[in-house]
């Protein structure tokens, strides 16, 4: 599946599906554990519908209003899931603290057991999916679902583990105790969500990445002398590029471009969805830093 908006309006499907499997075995076994394992779910379909919501106006062209496109929305739709992740884990915590007041044993444990397990596995697969075809699609929504969703799957095999050392001891406290570890865990994964977003909204960017184009560049910068202030952002797909070149005065306008077109060529093959903005300069603006090609 190539399509952002196909992919997030499956994840609301696959997030229902699952939710009611949670349910019913939360219901069957009265188990606090299981209980907070299916409100993270609900968590799951909310941050589906946004990401859906989200990754359909990033699709949309530029406009006179947003000339760089729409593609940061995507950032909101994790910062909205990371919010939504912290109010599920203090669900989870209140209900792990009436737990810890009023413990009670599990009925139907393996039932329940087994029930979640299917919904575990569903998940994982499409979490797989979902962070694969993120990276592929370099859709920030899609990887923060995913990565959710995989989260979910974590706890949730902790859960189910959890329930069973419960059958083998007879610890019942376990089961409240079990929950409110799930809360600090979701409440972990919600930060690091919201931390991921909050750095593209930013304009985040690393070295690695400006050392990885400045290698592009100076590969294929021949007839120029100097590439500088290189700057580049990334807007969900999008990355946006810019720097000066320096070449020799005496260079026509025609040669310039030339080099320019090679250079912009070569970046749009090793990074997709990518815009260039390139300031050529004559050699009296050279700063001797940067990429110096003579």
């Amino acid at each position: 599946m190539k399509n952002p908006i196909t992919l997030a309006l499956y994840s609301i499907a696959v997030g229902v599906a699952v939710l009611g499997l949670k349910l019913v075995a939360a219901y069957v076994t009265g188990s606090v554990a299981l209980f907070s394992d299916a409100m993270e779910s609900i968590v799951n379909i909310v941050t589906a519908i946004a990401t859906a919501g989200a990754v359909r106006i990033s699709a949309a062209p530029p406009d006179d209003n947003h000339p760089y496109g729409h593609s940061k929305v995507e950032y909101f739709s994790a910062v909205l899931e990371g919010v939504f992740i912290a109010v599920a884990a203090l669900a989870i915590l209140h209900a792990a603290y009436q737990g810890f007041l009023a413990p009670a044993p599990l009925e139907a444990p393996w039932l329940g057991i087994g029930i979640n397990m299917i919904a575990s596995m569903l998940n994982g697969v499409w979490a797989f999916i979902l962070i694969r075809q993120g990276r592929a699609l370099r859709s920030p929504a899609l990887i923060a679902d995913g990565t959710h969703i995989y989260t979910d799957v974590v706890t949730s095999v902790g859960v189910v583990l959890a329930v069973v050392l419960i059958q083998f001891t007879g610890w019942i406290i376990l089961d409240p105790a079990i929950a409110a570890l799930v809360a600090l865990n979701i409440l972990w994964s919600g930060w690091r969500v919201m931390r991921g977003a909050v750095g593209g909204l930013m304009d985040e960017t690393s070295p690695d990445d400006i050392a990885r184009i400045g290698v592009i560049i100076g590969e294929n910068a021949e007839g120029a002398m100097e590439a500088h202030d290189i700057r580049i952002r990334h807007a969900g797909r999008r990355t946006f590029i810019e720097f000066h070149l320096i070449v020799p005065g005496a260079m026509t306008v025609a040669e310039s471009h030339r080099i320019c077109d090679k250079i912009e060529a070569a970046l749009r093959k090793e990074i997709e969805d990518s815009t260039i903005t390139i300031h050529v300069e004559p050699e009296h603006k050279a700063k001797n830093v940067g990429i110096v090609l003579e």
